[in-house]
C-alpha cells in the first residue's frame, strides 16, 4: 500500500514539474480589458466579493468584502468600470474584539460582511455589519482615506444605505424579509424596522441597495447561492408596496453560471451597468460587469436573459488607460502595498520593511500549534488567468537563518483545507516540510539558509502543488496536491500566505526578499 501511495504521489508531482519547465514565468497582465474597445468578464478575475458601487464625478468607486483580512474593507476606483485600482484599505485593523487578535477565538467566516457605499454631500459613507460585533460606519471627505470608523447602536443584515432627496435616510436590510428603516444623520435609528417585502422566489432574499430612479424606489436584491437569481423589486414608496422582477437569472454553466449580487450604476453618457459577483471556484468570487437595459422600468441584465462575456466598454466619454492590479512584491518600500492583508489583525511590532531594508522581516509572535492561529499571517488574493488552463505560480524568496527551534516559516494556500511548503527548525537542523489539512506529508533535511518557495494553483482544476529551490532554477516537487475548497466555514477564496510561527518560544525571525506571481 505504501508503495502505491509514494508511485500515486510521484507521478502528481512528475506531471507538476513537466508544468512548471513548459510554462515561461514572465509577468501575466492580468486585466480585462482587451484594448480594441471590448472587455471580457470577469471584470477583475480575484476574490472581490459583494461589490457596491458609485460614480462621483468622473470617477467610480467600488467597495468589497474581506472578513476577516486586515488591513481590509478595500476600496477600487476606476475612470471606465472595467479598469480598477486600489484606492484605499478603509479599515486598517478591528479593535472591536480579542478574536480580530486571534486571542481565545477567531473570526474566520465572520468579520466584515457585504458593505454599502454612499457619496453624500461631500463625504463618503461605508456601512457593514459584523454577525459578532453588530453595525459600523465608516466616514471620509477622501476615498483615499483617512477613514473614521463608528461603532452603531444597532447592525442591519446586508445594509443599503440611501440618502433621499427629501433629506430622509434610510437603510434596507435583511435576510429572507426585507425590512426599511429610517435612521438620523448618525445612523442610529429613529424609527421601526418595517417589514416591505418577504422572498418569495426561494429562501435568502438579501444583499439590498436602494435606489430612487423616474420617481420610483428600486430595492436591488438577490436570492443567494452559487445559482444566484437577482431581481429588482419596485415601489412609488419607500415602504412600499413593492413589486419585483427576476432580472437575471444566469444558470449557463461558466463564467457567468449564478451571477447575482451587487450594484446599479449610471455613466456620465446615461448608460446603465450593473456590477454582480459569481461564485467562481477556490479563488472565490469573481465581479462582473454587465450592461442594463430598462425595459417596462425595469433594469434588465446582460442581454436576452444571460450575462456577457466579451462586450462593448461602457461610454464614459474618455478612453483611459489599461491598469492591473498589483501582486508581485519586492518590498523595497517602507510600507506594504494595498493588495496585502493581514490574517487577522496583525502585531505592529512583530514585523518591519525597515530593519533589514529591502526585505519583509516576520518575527514569530505567540507560540501556536498551527497555521490557523498563527498571528501576522501575511496574505494576498490569487488571481486566475483569462485562459483557465493557465495556472498561477507563486514563488518566494525568503533568508531562514535566523530560526528558532520549533519555528515554521513558508508559504501557503489558505482556506479550509489549507497547504504549505514551509523550513521547519528542530533543533540546529532544518527541514523542509509539506503539510496538507494539518497533516506532515513529507518532511526532508535542508542544509542551506536560502530557500525558494512555489505554489502552483489553478481555479480550473481546484489544485495546488509545492515545490522548493536552493537555487531558483531547479525546483523540487514535496508532499502531495491540496484539492483547494471554497468552504463557508471561511468564507473567503483561497489566498496566498506568507507566515513565520513558533510552536515552541519566541525569538526567531525570517526575512523575505520578494515575491513573484506569474
Amino acid at each position: 500500500m505504501q508503495h502505491k501511495i509514494f508511485l500515486k504521489r510521484l507521478a502528481e508531482f512528475v506531471m507538476v514539474y513537466l508544468l512548471l519547465s513548459s510554462y515561461h514565468l514572465s509577468a501575466q497582465n492580468l486585466h480585462s480589458d482587451n484594448g480594441n474597445g471590448t472587455y471580457t468578464n470577469p471584470v477583475i478575475p480575484a476574490d472581490f466579493p459583494d461589490p457596491d458601487v458609485i460614480r462621483v464625478g468622473d470617477t467610480y468607486y467600488m467597495v468589497n468584502t474581506t472578513m476577516f483580512i486586515f488591513p481590509g474593507v478595500t476600496v477600487l476606483k476606476s475612470h471606465d468600470l472595467v479598469n480598477w485600482q486600489y484606492c484605499s484599505n478603509a479599515v486598517p485593523r478591528f479593535d472591536f474584539g480579542k478574536s480580530y487578535n486571534l486571542d481565545g477565538g477567531n473570526r474566520y467566516g465572520h468579520g466584515q460582511w457585504a458593505t454599502s457605499l454612499k457619496y453624500h454631500n461631500g463625504k463618503f459613507y461605508l456601512l457593514f455589519i459584523t454577525l459578532n460585533e453588530g453595525g459600523f460606519m465608516c466616514t471620509a471627505s477622501k476615498a483615499e482615506g483617512p477613514w473614521k470608523i463608528t461603532h452603531l447602536p444597532k447592525g442591519f443584515y446586508d445594509p443599503g444605505l440611501f440618502f433621499d432627496t427629501d433629506g430622509k435616510i434610510y437603510v434596507a436590510q435583511g435576510y429572507g424579509k426585507i425590512s426599511i428603516t429610517e435612521v438620523d444623520a448618525h445612523l442610529a435609528p429613529i424609527g421601526p424596522d418595517s417589514l416591505v417585502y418577504t422572498g418569495d422566489i426561494r429562501g435568502g432574499l438579501e444583499g439590498t441597495h436602494v435606489y430612487k430612479i423616474n420617481g420610483y424606489y428600486y430595492l436591488y436584491s438577490t436570492y443567494g447561492g452559487r445559482d444566484g437569481i437577482q431581481v429588482a423589486l419596485r415601489s412609488k414608496n419607500i415602504y412600499g408596496p413593492y413589486e419585483q422582477k427576476v432580472v437575471i437569472r444566469d444558470t449557463t454553466k461558466g463564467i457567468n453560471f449564478g451571477i447575482h449580487q451587487g450594484a446599479l450604476i449610471e455613466t456620465q453618457k446615461g448608460e446603465w451597468w450593473t456590477m454582480l459577483f459569481v461564485d467562481s471556484g477556490p479563488f472565490g468570487r469573481f465581479p462582473s460587469l454587465q450592461p442594463v437595459t430598462w425595459k417596462d422600468g425595469w433594469p434588465m441584465v446582460g442581454l436576452n436573459g444571460h450575462g456577457v462575456i466579451t462586450y462593448k466598454k461602457p461610454n464614459v466619454g474618455k478612453t483611459y488607460p489599461i491598469t492591473s492590479l498589483p501582486t508581485s512584491d519586492e518590498f523595497n518600500e517602507n510600507y506594504l502595498g494595498m493588495q496585502w492583508g493581514w490574517n487577522h489583525n496583525p502585531d505592529a511590532d512583530a514585523w518591519s520593511l525597515t530593519q533589514r531594508p529591502g526585505y519583509l522581516r516576520l518575527h514569530t509572535v505567540k507560540v501556536v500549534a498551527d497555521l490557523t492561529w498563527a498571528r501576522n499571517t501575511l496574505t494576498q488574493r490569487p488571481f486566475a488567468h483569462y485562459d483557465q488552463n493557465i495556472p498561477t505560480i507563486a514563488t518566494t524568496k525568503i533568508d531562514v537563518s535566523k530560526m528558532k527551534d520549533g519555528d515554521v516559516a513558508g508559504l501557503a494556500v489558505f482556506q479550509q483545507p489549507y497547504a504549505y511548503i514551509a523550513v521547519k527548525q528542530m533543533g540546529k537542523q532544518k527541514y523542509m516540510e509539506m503539510v496538507n489539512n494539518g497533516e506532515t506529508v513529507d518532511s526532508v533535511k535542508i542544509n542551506h539558509s536560502i530557500v525558494y518557495l512555489r505554489t502552483i494553483a489553478s481555479n480550473k482544476t481546484n489544485i495546488a502543488s509545492f515545490a522548493y529551490s536552493s537555487d531558483n532554477k531547479k525546483f523540487t516537487p514535496l508532499g502531495n496536491a491540496l484539492h483547494m475548497q471554497f468552504s463557508l466555514k471561511i468564507f473567503t477564496g483561497n489566498k496566498f500566505c506568507l507566515f513565520n510561527y513558533p510552536t515552541k518560544s519566541l525569538g526567531g525571525y525570517v526575512d523575505i526578499d520578494w515575491f513573484s506571481v506569474k
